[in-house]
């Protein structure tokens, strides 16, 4: 069951579904529990989007929440795309930036 499917800034449909929301939000990155509505607007409007050094179809979209930074990871194939982590952060990482807010 699809929990959420977004238009990216980039023009990618980019989704999640439940179950797997709960795995990253569970196990993987509790500190993102509860962040789904979050994870939408860095899809929409994030701050900046950079690409992978490891792998061109990954692209992490980055948006300022107060204090720190969430992070969208979501792999990207042809018009579509879905999530593969979400995750907080203070930093922004390194690789090649390919759109940001002005």
């Amino acid at each position: 069951m699809v929990l959420f499917e977004v238009k990216s800034k980039l023009g990618k449909t980019i989704r999640v579904t439940k179950s797997y929301w709960e795995i990253i939000s569970e196990k993987k990155h509790p500190s993102v529990a509860g962040k789904v509505k979050e994870a939408k607007l860095t899809l929409a409007t994030p701050d900046e989007v950079r690409r992978s050094r490891y792998d061109n179809s990954i692209y992490l979209y980055y948006k300022s929440l107060d204090d720190t930074l969430i992070c969208v990871v979501a792999k990207h194939l042809n018009e579509e795309g879905f999530v593969v982590t979400v995750y907080l952060t203070d930093k922004i990482k390194r690789g090649e930036s390919v759109w940001k807010k002005n």
